[in-house]
């Protein structure tokens, strides 16, 4: 899989260390709110997991799942729910958890969501933000990184269900997605 990247842009202790400051961040935002803390599958599972670890404070964990993307490397833009909360949000705060906000789609789409359901707010922490390819007005309240209009994969992000598990960020070759 390492021969498939064309460059890692952060490398696992990068992530590791970023992952301590967004969760200081968020401590001091939440402690003593009781969110509901959302990642949104898969993508997010290694973030959302990581970061979860570091938040002394209570919260309940539920996901979602859904999908934007009708073939491995375009969104279609039509956000799918696949899989729903077993929480009710009415009332609460809401921390949506995401591996990358790309188009803006899904997190315009939870947004929505969760405001009809009355939660009491809704924030997003994201891994990744790539704003080049934004097509609604939407954006992450806290974020790792940005990243630049590449097709990134590892930690957690994927090609064709490929390369989630790789401990760092990196740069998909062009040669693998492009045949």
């Amino acid at each position: 899989m390492n021969n498939d990247i064309e460059q890692v842009l952060y490398s696992q202790e990068e992530v590791n260390q970023r992952i301590d400051e967004l969760a200081a961040t968020l401590t001091a935002k939440y402690q003593g709110e009781f969110p509901v803390v959302v990642p949104v599958m898969t993508g997010a599972m290694m973030f959302a997991t990581e970061l979860m670890k570091r938040l002394p404070f209570k919260l309940n964990i539920d996901y979602v799942d859904v999908s934007s993307y009708e073939d491995n490397s375009q969104s279609s833009g039509r956000v799918r729910l696949l899989r729903d909360l077993s929480h009710d949000v009415n009332g609460r705060p809401v921390l949506i958890i995401e591996d990358i906000v790309d188009t803006g789609h899904t997190l315009q789409f939870l947004n929505k969501l969760f405001a009809s359901r009355g939660a009491k707010s809704i924030e997003t922490c994201s891994l990744l933000d790539k704003p080049a390819r934004r097509e609604v007005e939407v954006n992450a309240d806290y974020v790792g990184f940005e990243v630049p209009n590449e097709f990134i994969v590892g930690y957690g992000l994927d090609y064709d269900g490929l390369y989630r598990n790789l401990p760092y960020v990196g740069i998909l070759k062009r040669s693998v997605y492009e045949n």
